[in-house]
């Protein structure tokens, strides 16, 4: 059960790093905690982290980073990178639309800095929704409700993330002017691909 508590919270972690601008709260928890700031060994060592107040380190460094690295210069969406056109699908064509629907999950477009459901951000926090559900089931001891919770986590990440977040988080690690975004592409990128061998793993494959 641990581990999969910290999956869900790893899974949580990044999708709110990756979807929108960071806020003071938020910052602030990310400086308090130990356990994050094992996974952002360049950020922990990284002057103005240690120096410069939150305001002025969000406004002067790393929001002007996530805007470069989500707005500007990349383009984070999955059917950027897997269509011939290159054309972001925001309609209900998208791919990730019919699993969202088939369970519960709402895209709050208000909250996210989004205009599409295959943004790598919320692609994430619907992982997280499906941790969080196999969590519960666990708790629950619903032993067939966890395996086909594992399931559907493993076919996400394979017809949807690892299709194409790679490429994305290889890309931002490269453009990154800050060490936030630089370690959490490099977190990123080995949490999906360790995942989805934790899940074959566990699911006998």
């Amino acid at each position: 059960m641990q581990n999969t508590k910290a999956r869900t919270n790893i899974y949580g972690l990044l999708s709110r790093i990756l979807l929108q601008e960071l806020d003071e709260e938020m910052l602030q928890t990310i400086k308090n905690d130990a356990i994050i700031l094992d996974f952002f060994p360049t950020l922990r060592e990284w002057k103005p982290f240690l120096q410069v107040q939150n305001r002025e380190l969000l406004d002067e460094y790393l929001n002007p980073d996530f805007v470069n690295l989500s707005l500007l210069h990349l383009i984070p969406y999955e059917t950027f990178y897997i269509r011939e056109d290159q054309k972001i699908e925001t309609g209900g064509a998208n791919p990730v639309t019919d699993m969202y629907s088939a369970y519960n999950f709402i895209v709050d477009y208000e909250a996210a800095r989004a205009i599409s459901s295959d943004h790598i951000g919320v692609e994430l926090e619907f992982m997280h929704h499906l941790v969080e559900a196999e969590l519960k089931a666990l708790q629950e001891d619903d032993k067939d409700a966890c395996k086909a919770f594992q399931e559907i986590q493993k076919e996400f990440l394979n017809k949807h993330l690892l299709r194409w977040a790679p490429m994305y988080l290889i890309n931002v690690k490269y453009e990154a002017r800050t060490p936030l975004y630089y370690d959490a592409a490099e977190m990123a990128l080995e949490f999906l691909l360790s995942d989805n061998e934790y899940l074959a793993s566990e699911l006998g494959e």
